[in-house]
């Protein structure tokens, strides 16, 4: 059925239509509920471009089960919902997201009652939204996460309930004009309970801001998030990932992940956001670009709990007090630098599972606890601050097979090359 009103579009809702076709852009006075096995699709207008669905003061789409949105325009508010879920049956089928570009969350949060759902998506652009205020929050580590302008939330406690989800071409945000909150948010109920299962994750450019207050250590945010109960086979960041914000992580894991691959700049501008995290499981994670970090207590890479078996770098490189470039806490496999690892900083306030902490900007840490069969880094080691040290293994500590192809130094007032306990 063929629409050019919101009137129409009502009454096409409300009459059952199973095919509704919009061809042009509509205002509509509050959002739209697409009943059961309904498809809604942009029809491109003379000069090509899709319609523009505009919602003034309310949420956006709201989708049942077996629902597809194609091939539109979506302005919703920034903090509200673009797309986002409205029942509960043990069955929601298959959802289809595909040739969106929206402004507002889209949101889908699986609740108890709900078994089954499948999640679709290729092609979708959130360039602006605002998650921060919604209260499903996962919470580990002392922290909580605030939501993602991309939520997909499985909250439904029973260990037989699962969302499959596979995602293509995903845009967050704009270059200096982030998204507020995570950017991609995608989590099981926890660490039992309901699964959360991820064939593909690929993106294209993210940017994000939690814009949380600088000294607020108990919220965090990422670029990228795989949270517990969530296992992803493939992860794919074809697009820069950058956060700008306070505890900001770029790319984060509290869940598993078999193969993760960033094909560009993984960046964090702000105070404590760290450019890799993980507190999962990971089996092969490889970043083919630099790793930068910008930002008070700044760190490149930690692993403080979980384990990686295969983790590869081009480069890290962090500009600030308390900066660390790699701090290992737990037992991984290999570690390989194709570049260099190096600090400008000195001592500084970091966040460490959800409590500040005063970190030298070492290079390289082995902390009490952590160790790795080998760590391989082709280039320097290098510090530029004072009253640092450049590589430090802790008591308790095992860095396994170190290589390091080039040279271990410090250039800063008072510091030292390495320090092993």
């Amino acid at each position: 059925m063929l629409i050019n009103t919101f009137n129409d579009l009502i009454t096409a809702i409300q009459t059952g239509q199973k095919d509704i076709i919009i061809t042009r852009s509509i205002l509509c006075n509050y959002s739209i509920l697409l009943s059961e096995g309904v498809t809604l699709t942009g029809k491109p207008q003379e000069n090509g471009e899709l319609p523009l669905l505009s919602f003034q003061h309310s949420d956006g789409i709201g989708v049942s089960a077996n629902n597809s949105i194609k091939n539109l325009n979506i302005d919703a508010p920034e903090n509200h919902k673009a797309i986002f879920n409205t029942i509960v049956q043990q069955d929601l089928g298959t959802f289809i997201f595909e040739n969106l570009s929206v402004k507002g969350q889209v949101s889908i949060i699986t609740r108890v009652g709900v078994e089954k759902t499948n999640i679709i998506i290729n092609g979708l652009d959130i360039h602006a939204a605002d998650a921060r205020h919604y209260l499903e929050q996962p919470q580990k580590y002392g922290v909580n996460v605030l939501q993602g302008a991309l939520t997909i939330y499985n909250i439904n406690a029973n260990a037989d309930s699962l969302v499959s989800v596979s995602i293509h071409n995903l845009s967050i945000g704009r270059k200096n004009a982030p998204v507020s909150g995570s950017g991609v948010f995608i989590s099981g109920f926890g660490d039992q309970g309901g699964k959360t299962e991820i064939s593909t994750l690929h993106t294209k450019a993210v940017y994000s801001n939690g814009k949380i207050p600088l000294g607020v250590a108990d919220y965090i945010t990422a670029g990228v998030f795989v949270l517990y109960g969530a296992h992803a086979q493939e992860v794919i960041t074809d697009g820069e990932v950058i956060t700008y914000g306070v505890n900001d992580m770029v790319l984060d894991v509290w869940g598993s992940v078999d193969n993760w691959t960033s094909n560009a700049p993984v960046i964090s501008y702000g105070p404590s956001g760290v450019g890799f995290v993980n507190f999962g499981i990971v089996k092969n994670f490889t970043v083919n670009a630099p790793l930068q970090t910008f930002g008070l207590g700044a760190r490149g890479y930690n692993q403080y709990d979980g384990t990686v078996e295969n983790i590869s770098f081009q480069s890290i490189e962090t500009f600030g007090d308390g900066s660390v470039g790699i701090q290992i806490g737990k037992k991984i496999g290999t570690l390989t630098v194709n570049g260099n690892v190096i600090t400008h900083g000195s001592i500084g306030s970091s966040l460490v599972k959800g409590v500040y902490f005063d970190l030298p900007a070492y290079a390289l840490s082995i902390k009490n606890g952590g160790e790795a069969q080998s760590i391989t880094i082709k280039g320097d080691v290098a510090t530029y601050g004072d009253h640092v040290i450049s590589y430090v293994v802790e008591q308790g500590g095992s860095p396994g097979l170190l290589t390091v192809g080039g040279k271990i130094s410090a250039h800063g007032q008072d510091s030292q090359q390495e320090k092993i306990e």
